[in-house]
C-alpha cells in the first residue's frame, strides 16, 4: 500500500489537507476536528520527510497531474529547495497542532473551533501547494488559498480582542494589492511566451532578449510578493496581524507563510528569470539590498520600543526577512544558502518564541511586558523557553540563529562588502535589548500581586521544548541543513556561484 502511495506523495502532500478541510468543518464538534487535523499535520510531515529524502538521494521529482505532461499540463516538480520548504511547512504545523487544543479552547469560542480547524488545514494546504506546483499561475491560486484562510484565522482573535478585525481587514487589503501586482506580472510573461509551466518560462524567457513587457512582469512580481512576505517597507500588515491573531495562529503564520512567500521570490528570480537577466541582478542589488539593510536597523528599533511582546517579535520578524533578502541580493552561493538556511532557522527560533508567548498568554491573559513581571520563578519551564529562543534569535553560538548570521557574514565577506559585514553584526547586537527587556521583566523584576500562576500545560511545554531543543540541535550540528541549503543555493545559480 505504502509502495503504491510513494510515486503520488508530491500530489498526495497537497491533497490530503485540501480534502480534510471540510471534513473538519462537517465534524462541527472542536475535539473532533482538532483531532483530524493533528493526524493530518503529522500525516503531511511524514510525506514532505519522504520527498526530501527521495530528492536528495535520487534528484528531482516530476509529477504530472492527469498524465498529461507539461507544459500542457499542470506539472509538481520537487528539487531540493522546495522539499526543505515543504519539510519546514508539515513540521510546524504538525508541531502546533498538538499545542492548539488548549490555546484554542482559551481563545475561541466553541461554535468557532470546527472553523478554525477547517481554515488552519486550508491554510497548510495553500501554502503546501504553492511549494509543490510547477506551474505559475498555480502559485497564484495557492496563494489565494492561503491567503483567505489567512484572514480568517487572523480574524477569530476577536473573540480575544476585537483589534483583530480591523487587522485581518488591513491583511486582506494588502494581500489582494500583492496578489493582483502578481498575477499581472503572470499575465504579461504569458502574453510574451504562450506558457505558465515555471521551467518552460525559464527556457523561452532568454530566447526574448531585452523585453519592456518582461521587465515589467518582473516588477510586478517582486512588488507582489514583497507585500506578501512583508517585505520593508511593504509590511505594515504584519504588526497588528500577529499582535491580535489567536496565539496557535501567529505561531504558525510567523515560522510558514512568509517563509514560502520568500520561497517564491527566490524561485521567480533565479528559476524563472535566472541570474542572466539583467534587470533582475540591478534591482537585487540596488533596490533590494538597500531595502534589506532598512527593514534590519528600522525594525529592530521599532522592537525596541514596543511594550506587547507579540508586537515586538512581528517587527523582530520583519527584520529577520531583511535577512534573508539579503542573502538573495548577494547573488552568490554563500548568500543564497544563508538565506535558505534562515527560512529554516528563523521557523524554529520564531515558532518557539510566539508558543512561549502563547503560554503566558494562556495562563496570565496577557502579552504585554508589564504582565511578565516575575513569570521567570511562576512559570520557569515556559521562561526559559522564551529566553533559549532569544540567544537564537541575537545569534548565539550553538543556536541555528548564529548558523544563518554566519553564512551571511561569510558572503557579505566575500564579496568585499566589509561595512556590510559589520551592519550584519551590529543589527544582530540590537537584538539583545529588546529580548533583554522580556527577560529583565521575567526574571529581574517583582510581580505586582502575589496571585498563584501555575506553569503552562504539558501539551502546550512538548510541543514549545521540542522547537526550542531543534534551535539548539541544529545549531550545533547544522551538517544536515547547510547541505541541503547549499545544494539548493548551487542549483538555483546554475550550479555556480
Amino acid at each position: 500500500m505504502i509502495a503504491a502511495l510513494e510515486p503520488h506523495l508530491a500530489i498526495l502532500q497537497v491533497v490530503v489537507p485540501l480534502i480534510s478541510a471540510p471534513l473538519c468543518s462537517m465534524l462541527r464538534r472542536g475535539d473532533l476536528a482538532w483531532m483530524m487535523a493533528m493526524v493530518v499535520s503529522w500525516l503531511a510531515f511524514a510525506m514532505s520527510i519522504a520527498l526530501l529524502a527521495q530528492v536528495m538521494a535520487t534528484g528531482d521529482i516530476s509529477y504530472h497531474v492527469g498524465n498529461w505532461a507539461p507544459p500542457w499540463g499542470i506539472e509538481y516538480r520537487i528539487d531540493a529547495v522546495n522539499a526543505f520548504v515543504l519539510l519546514i511547512v508539515s513540521g510546524i504545523g504538525a508541531v502546533v497542532l498538538p499545542y492548539a487544543k488548549k490555546s484554542v479552547e482559551r481563545e475561541i469560542k466553541p461554535s468557532r473551533r470546527a472553523h478554525f480547524y477547517t481554515a488552519y488545514l486550508l491554510c497548510l494546504a495553500g501554502l503546501l501547494g504553492v511549494t509543490a506546483t510547477g506551474d505559475a499561475f498555480n502559485v497564484f491560486v495557492f496563494l489565494e488559498i492561503s491567503s483567505l484562510s489567512t484572514y480568517t484565522l487572523v480574524a477569530l482573535g476577536a473573540d480575544a480582542d476585537r483589534r483583530a478585525l480591523p487587522a485581518a481587514y488591513n491583511y486582506l487589503v494588502m494581500g489582494t494589492v500583492g496578489a493582483t501586482f502578481f498575477v499581472i506580472g503572470l499575465g504579461l510573461m504569458y502574453m510574451v511566451t504562450g506558457t505558465l509551466n515555471m521551467a518552460d518560462l525559464a527556457a523561452r524567457l532568454p530566447e526574448l532578449g531585452a523585453n519592456r513587457t518582461v521587465d515589467a512582469a518582473f516588477a510586478f512580481i517582486v512588488v507582489g510578493l514583497g507585500l506578501k512576505l512583508a517585505m520593508f517597507p511593504m509590511h505594515v500588515w504584519l504588526p497588528n496581524a500577529y499582535t491580535y491573531a489567536p496565539s496557535v495562529v501567529t505561531a504558525f503564520l510567523a515560522a510558514t507563510a512568509t517563509k514560502v512567500a520568500v520561497y517564491v521570490l527566490l524561485r521567480f528570480v533565479f528559476t524563472v528569470f535566472g541570474t542572466g537577466f539583467e534587470f533582475a541582478a540591478l534591482t537585487l542589488t540596488w533596490v533590494l539590498i538597500p531595502l534589506a539593510l532598512a527593514a534590519m536597523f528600522v525594525a529592530t528599533i521599532a522592537a525596541i520600543y514596543q511594550v506587547n511582546v507579540k508586537r515586538l517579535l512581528a517587527f523582530s520578524s520583519v527584520a529577520q526577512l531583511g535577512y534573508m533578502v539579503l542573502g538573495i541580493g548577494m547573488l552568490s552561493t554563500t548568500g543564497l544558502t544563508a538565506t535558505i538556511l534562515h527560512l529554516f532557522n528563523h521557523a524554529l527560533m520564531k515558532g518557539a518564541l510566539f508558543l512561549a508567548i502563547g503560554a503566558v498568554a494562556y495562563r496570565v491573559g496577557s502579552t504585554n511586558i508589564e504582565a511578565m513581571r516575575g513569570l521567570g520563578k511562576r512559570m520557569p519551564w515556559t521562561m526559559a523557553a522564551f529566553s533559549a529562543g532569544g540567544l537564537s534569535l541575537i545569534g548565539v553560538p550553538t543556536t541555528v540563529g548564529f548558523i544563518s548570521k554566519w553564512y551571511l557574514v561569510m558572503a557579505a565577506i566575500e564579496n568585499g562588502w566589509w561595512p556590510i559585514a559589520v551592519l550584519i553584526v551590529a543589527s544582530s547586537l540590537l537584538a539583545i535589548f529588546y529580548v533583554w527587556k522580556v527577560i529583565e521583566a521575567a526574571y529581574f523584576r517583582e510581580a505586582d500581586d502575589e496571585t498563584a500562576i501555575q506553569e503552562a500545560p504539558m501539551s502546550m511545554l512538548v510541543p514549545l521544548w521540542l522547537l526550542v531543543l531543534a534551535n539548539f540541535y541544529f545549531g550545533i550540528d547544522a551538517e544536515l541543513t547547510t547541505s541541503v541549503a547549499t545544494t539548493a543555493a548551487k542549483a538555483f545559480l546554475g550550479g555556480g556561484g
